[in-house]
């Protein structure tokens, strides 16, 4: 089994932070990209940033500048800072994980439980 643990989600005003963390545990050879997405009410999931095994990074327009993606040394804990929040980044924060269990097996997307971000006044 794999498990994606996030954790660090919340009500904030506008302007303020919050670090998003997520963590991979279980049975893993290992770990390719992972990334978070985002899903507000009414639309569809979304790339927030993602990172990559040798630590690239990729991030959606909406968020350059303003959140930063970044991996721990062991490569199974992935952060999203996010700093100058607004408004319109509100919504449910999925981790995400591309894994190989086995040496042998295929690469597959793992995905943690969500966690709220709400961003108001």
């Amino acid at each position: 089994q794999v498990q994606l643990v996030e954790s660090g989600g919340g009500l904030v005003q506008p302007g303020g932070s919050l670090r998003l963390s997520c963590a991979a545990s279980g049975s893993i050879f290992r770990i390719n990209a992972m990334g978070w997405y985002r899903q507000a009410p009414g639309k569809q999931r979304e790339l927030v940033a993602t990172i990559a095994n040798g630590e690239s990074t990729n991030y959606a327009d909406s968020v350059k500048g303003r959140f930063t993606i970044s991996r721990g040394n062991a490569s199974n804990t992935v952060w999203l800072q996010m700093n100058s929040l607004k408004p319109e980044d509100t919504a449910v924060y999925y981790c995400n994980a591309e894994i190989r269990r086995m040496s042998w097996s295929r690469v597959n997307d793992y995905w943690g439980q969500g966690t709220q971000v709400t961003v108001s006044s």
